[in-house]
């Protein structure tokens, strides 16, 4: 099987080099384990396999005596791998004291959050571990020539799927995808009452992706409470299942800027699966996808850059919304999705009214499926999604402000 280089290896590289610790975090099948399997260890632990998981769990000590009979080597404690960490969350105990001895470098990897948030007595340790995100494939990782962008608003991003080209086999795996998660991540652990309700919503959750979320409405929808369907929201973030994006609500002069998030699957292969969505879509739903497909491009963007860059929306109840935002310190970059590969200086005009809003946003782009870039107005720029990432990284000086 082709093996995908990923732009996060040069990070962690320079963060095993440091001598310091990590937590992967990443949904299933995202490359974890192909990632961790590139570095040698000197001791790997995989908690999938029920046997070993059912040991630690009897003797969480069990690690810090299985450390402590390695060899330093160099003068450098002993590399240690702990596959899927959140199966047996009391080892993070054991792992903070091998780290404070300076006994133990390690590398974690988690496909859930939640044990590790929720958890009784889990400590996350704050300062010991860096923590990564490995997301999906980024179109920057795929390379040239990029399938149709179809293509990835039906089948997502996730690495077996972008290497599957059998559409057959890639509707099984995904569909699959949907079953394991309900199975491992939510019956098995008992994480709802009532699986039922939960399957519901998961449904009307993956149809309202991408959409200003409406408690309310799904509540009705799916006959339980508000708060459960806060609470069911909640586990899909936790469950590293779906990502929250919050509105942008700083304004002197607009009272009733929206202040709900959205919330983003965050695979589009995985979305229309849990939709229970055939692999032909209408073409009106064509445009709210893509908007979705280049928000997840652009959090996974952000992801991977040193400085913290964070993704919001901006939106006036009375009309004027900017699909997407990203906010580096005081700095803004508004962007706009249009569906269309021929931009008119009206795609561009709630950009403009933006940027006469917002003096630290100096430009903003149009991302569109045009062929070359085109200067829309004043600072606002068409550009194609297959450019997304050059144009980012060449904006990165603007965003800092010169800095």
């Amino acid at each position: 099987m082709k093996f995908l280089k990923r732009t996060l290896k040069e990070k962690l590289d320079n963060i095993i080099k440091r001598g310091k610790s990590v937590l992967l975090l990443g949904p299933r099948q995202t490359g974890k384990t192909t990632l961790i399997s590139q570095y040698s260890a000197d001791l790997e632990i995989t908690l999938l396999f029920s046997k070993i998981r059912r040991q630690y769990e009897a003797d969480p000590d069990q690690l810090i005596r299985e450390v402590k009979a390695l060899n330093h080597q160099n003068g450098k404690p002993p590399l240690v791998i702990i596959d899927e960490v959140q199966k047996v969350p009391s080892l993070m105990d054991g792992v903070q004291y091998l780290i404070d001895k300076k006994l133990g470098q390690f590398i974690l990897t988690g496909s859930s959050a939640r044990k590790l948030k929720h958890g009784k007595h889990v400590n996350l340790l704050p300062g010991r571990l860096i923590q990564l995100r490995l997301d999906p494939l980024t179109i920057h990782e795929l390379g040239q020539p990029l399938p149709k962008v179809e293509d990835f608003i039906l089948y997502g991003s996730l690495p077996s799927i972008r290497l599957e080209r059998n559409r057959s086999i890639r509707e099984e795996e995904l569909e699959s995808y949907v079953g394991l998660y309900l199975e491992d991540e939510v019956r098995s652990e008992a994480l709802v009452r009532d699986i039922g309700a939960f399957e519901n919503f998961l449904r009307l959750a993956a149809i309202e992706s991408g959409n200003i979320v409406n408690f309310d409405k799904i509540s009705q929808d799916v006959g339980v409470a508000r708060t459960t369907i806060s609470s069911y929201y909640q586990i899909l973030e936790d469950c590293l299942i779906a990502e929250r994006v919050e509105p942008f609500t700083n304004s002197l002069t607009r009272k009733k800027l929206v202040k709900s998030p959205k919330y983003l699957f965050f695979d589009l292969g995985l979305r229309r699966l849990a939709a229970q969505e055939q692999p032909t879509l209408p073409q009106n739903y064509l445009g709210s996808l893509f908007e979705q497909f280049i928000g997840l491009e652009l959090i996974r963007w952000s992801r991977l850059q040193e400085n913290k860059i964070s993704l919001h929306f901006w939106r006036d109840t009375r009309g004027p919304e900017v699909d997407w935002l990203l906010k580096w310190k005081d700095c803004l970059l508004p962007i706009e999705v249009k569906w269309t590969d021929s931009p008119s200086p009206r795609d561009a005009k709630h950009l403009t009214l933006f940027l006469r809003d917002y003096p630290q946003a100096k430009k903003g782009f149009v991302v569109c499926r045009v062929s070359n870039p085109q200067v829309l107005g004043e600072g606002v720029k068409a550009i194609s999604w297959r450019d997304l990432y050059q144009e980012l990284d060449s904006s990165i000086g603007g965003l800092s402000g010169g800095e």
